[in-house]
């Protein structure tokens, strides 16, 4: 099991990493960031297939997409100089803190 939490942390990480050079690929006119965007998103999905097998794909988007949207707001503010304020601050730590409650008890049912 914690190697398929590492599958998932992986393609978070290389989703987050591809959308971030979004920007930098100045609409796929820069060569190197756009192949470089490319290989990141075709990772994670890569990693995202071992991640599904193992996972309820229900408990694997929820976690891989509210993480991702967390981890971009963050990033963009960082280096892009985006603003967030700070209803937009607590929004991603609700979607963190439904993140862990959909992990925690993904396995107990009704």
């Amino acid at each position: 099991m914690v190697k398929t939490y590492a599958f998932l942390i992986g393609a978070i990480f290389f989703e987050v990493s591809g959308t971030m050079l979004l920007p930098v690929t100045k609409n796929f006119t820069k060569l190197l960031p756009t192949v470089a965007l490319a290989i990141f998103y075709l990772s994670a999905f890569y990693l995202l297939t071992f991640v599904v097998n193992k996972l309820p794909i229900a408990i694997v988007y929820a976690t891989w997409s509210g993480l991702g949207i967390f981890s971009i707001a963050i990033l963009g503010y960082v280096f892009f100089k985006q603003s967030l304020n700070w209803q937009s601050i607590l929004g991603m730590f609700l979607i963190v803190a439904g993140v862990t409650l959909v992990n925690i008890y993904s396995g107990k049912s009704i």
